[in-house]
Order: structure tokens, then C-alpha cells, then sequence
């Protein structure tokens, strides 16, 4: 499957004889609960799957959304219907950047049959699409998880990435620059790490740029197929967007994965022995 799924292919393979497995995974930093706009509407059939207490494992030394435990992701995948041979289509509210955590832990755990809806639930709502508030009851799936489908790194190995490839900083400019820091323990960002702000893979109307435009853009931060690249965010959850666009761009993929730093600046930022770098440059 595409990493990327338009309304209209999915309302195709929703009516076929093996509709896909739909996770609702709408979460904001700041509120309201995700599960909210579930109850009030969401895609017929889709299971909601909570970000923080079921796509991440409890915050610590390791960050505010360390990467779940593969049996308890298990656990959660199976009990949403998701089995190995089933594709799967995860969506957000808009944008893709949350969704982009389900997509990349379902790769990371070998279930390639994954993507995320383009536009998310914006997208179909406005052009009038089905919505339910049923609460379905998924048949369970049969998944394995088999970690490490998609490549992590540490803190050390971000630095490395940071000197030796590129390593991409998801987070808005004024979190990377150091101006504002309204969540993790200081402000600033790795040391030679390069902006790569996760609003930048959408156009105005909310649908994510051509893959042509995503490759051009990545070329200006230097990504080529010669060089390592990883990215990290505050908690690692944005940071799935840039992988998604980096595959979306044919400049990553099962042959050639980029990395994800999952503690991302939220476990960076809480080692005071790590140098933090403050400005607009890579630093």
C-alpha cells in the first residue's frame, strides 16, 4: 500500500469484500481528549486507539511518549481487528501528524499493509461522507509484532545521525529555534539537527504536497540517497510525519528506512549533560 490514501480510495475499498482496518487516532497536545470527537462522529467501523495510554508507554527518563511494549502493542492492535494480511488506514483530525504514529509503529512492528488517510477526518467530513457513532466490535486480529521493522535510535545515535546524515527536528520553528518551549524541560534543539517542521508536508487546503514536492523539499535540507536520515520531534509522535513523508517521497522505505529518535527532545532536553542548541541555525 501507498503510505498515503485519498477519501475517494478509501471509500472504494471500504465497500469491497475485505474493507480495511480503520484506527481513529485523534489526539492533541493541549486537548480536548481524542476520544471525545470519536464519540460525537467518526469513519463507520473505525476503532479508536488512544495515543498516550495505548501507542506509547508511560512517560519517563525515556521521554513523554516512549515507544510501546511490542506485547502490549499486541494487545491493542489484535483487539482493534488488525491482523498481518489486512491492510490498514489510520486517520487523524487533518493533517496526518498524529495518525503518522500509528502508520510508523504498525511498520516498525512488520505490518506493511499500512497507510494513512490523507486530509483525515477534515477531509471526509467535508465532502459529505459517511460518519457513525456506532461503537463497532471488531472480530480480533491475529498480528505478531516483530519489533523493529523500522530502525530507532537513542539519544547517542540522534547525535551521531546529527554529525555523520541528517537528522530532522519536526517541531514548529519557534520550538527549534529555542524562543518558546511550553512543555519539555529547556529549550533549543540537537546540536546539528535541521528544521523539518511537520506542517510543511500539507498545502492551504490541508491535503498532503505531491510526492515530487516532498522529494524537492527534502532536498533542501540535504537528504540524498547516500546519506543517513532520522527525525525527532518533542515526544517522537510528530516525527512519524516525516518519516511518512520521506516514504511518501520515495526517499525512504523497507530497503532504506529512516530513523526514529522516540524519545525525541522531550528525553534530549531532560539529560542536562546533553548540549542544547539555540537559534534558527542547526547550531
Amino acid at each position: 500500500m501507498q503510505p498515503l490514501v485519498s477519501t475517494e480510495e478509501l471509500a472504494e475499498a471500504m465497500a469491497g469484500e475485505r474493507p480495511p482496518v480503520l484506527l481513529d487516532v485523534r489526539w492533541a497536545l493541549s486537548g480536548p481528549p481524542g476520544r471525545l470527537a470519536y464519540d460525537a462522529g467518526h469513519l463507520p467501523g473505525a476503532v479508536f486507539v488512544d495515543l498516550d495510554r495505548e501507542l506509547a508507554a508511560p512517560p519517563g527518563a525515556g521521554g513523554r511518549h516512549p515507544l510501546p511494549d511490542s506485547v502490549d502493542l499486541q494487545r491493542v492492535l489484535r483487539a482493534a481487528g488488525v491482523s498481518s494480511d489486512r491492510p490498514v488506514v489510520a486517520y487523524d483530525a487533518a493533517d496526518g501528524s498524529v495518525a503518522a504514529r500509528a502508520w510508523w509503529l504498525l511498520k516498525w512492528a512488520g505490518h506493511e499493509h499500512a497507510s494513512v488517510l490523507d486530509g483525515g477526518f477534515a477531509a471526509w467530513s467535508s465532502e459529505d461522507r459517511e460518519i457513525s457513532v456506532a461503537i463497532p466490535e471488531p472480530t480480533p486480529g491475529d498480528i505478531v509484532v516483530r519489533p523493529n521493522g523500522r530502525p530507532v535510535v537513542d539519544a547517542s545515535g540522534a547525535a551521531e545521525l546529527a554529525s555523520t546524515g541528517v537528522l530532522l527536528d519536526a517541531r514548529a520553528p519557534q520550538r527549534y529555534s529555542g524562543a518558546v518551549e511550553p512543555v519539555d524541560p529547556r529549550p533549543g534543539h540537537v546540536p546539528g539537527a535541521r528544521n523539518a517542521p511537520f506542517a510543511a508536508h500539507v498545502d492551504a487546503s490541508g491535503r498532503w504536497r505531491s510526492p515530487a514536492a516532498l522529494a524537492e523539499h527534502f532536498a533542501g535540507l540535504g537528504v540524498r540517497p547516500d546519506v543517513a536520515v532520522g527525525a525527532y520531534c518533542g515526544s517522537g509522535v510528530t516525527a512519524c510525519s516525516v518519516l511518512l513523508a520521506l516514504e511518501s517521497a520515495g526517499l525512504s522505505g523497507p530497503d532504506r528506512p529512516a530513523a526514529l529518535y522516540a524519545g525525541s527532545w522531550s528525553e534530549w532536553a531532560g539529560q542536562p549533560d546533553r548540549p542544547a542548541a539555540i537559534g534558527d541555525s542547526p547550531g
